[in-house]
């Protein structure tokens, strides 16, 4: 699939997969922010994209930014639906007991475009009966 590019920080890399099969694209810091201990903040990646009608972008963490320094994506994951066409930005949130520094071209997160399916609602009386019903949070157990 081709997904039409605009570098809005022609100085960063193009969003690029990091090994061949993978999923996500990287998504690189367009500045450089301090994330202290418990904070988040809007990091610019420099880019927008036109993903086309029946898909979407979904922001998520980097497992690798994650297990170094608990940088996590604080909406993860980010929605970019097809109509969206500003600047992606990531709201990076520091989980950790320290204050972290991200520098300008930093990867900070990846970008996964998936396919949607066109939704439509329709109000009901009742709902078909289900094995598992209105069971939820941990009600399988363990």
């Amino acid at each position: 699939m081709k997904i039409p590019l605009l570098r809005l920080d022609p100085g960063l890399p193009e969003p690029q997969h990091a090994h061949a099969g993978d999923g996500g694209v990287d998504l690189f810091a367009a500045s450089a922010v301090e994330l202290k201990a418990g904070g988040w903040e809007l990091v610019p990646t420099g880019i927008a994209v036109a993903i086309p009608v029946g898909y979407a972008g979904l922001v998520v963490p980097r497992s690798g930014l994650a297990k170094r320094h608990a940088i996590g994506v604080a909406n993860g994951p980010g929605l970019v639906d097809a109509g969206y066409r500003g600047e992606i930005s990531v709201i990076l949130i520091n989980h950790g007991t320290e204050s972290v520094s991200i520098d300008r071209g930093d990867r900070i997160a990846q970008l996964v475009v998936i396919p949607v399916i066109d939704q439509e609602f329709v109000e009901v009386d009742a709902l078909p009966d289900s094995s598992r019903g209105s069971g939820g949070f941990g009600s399988t157990g363990r």
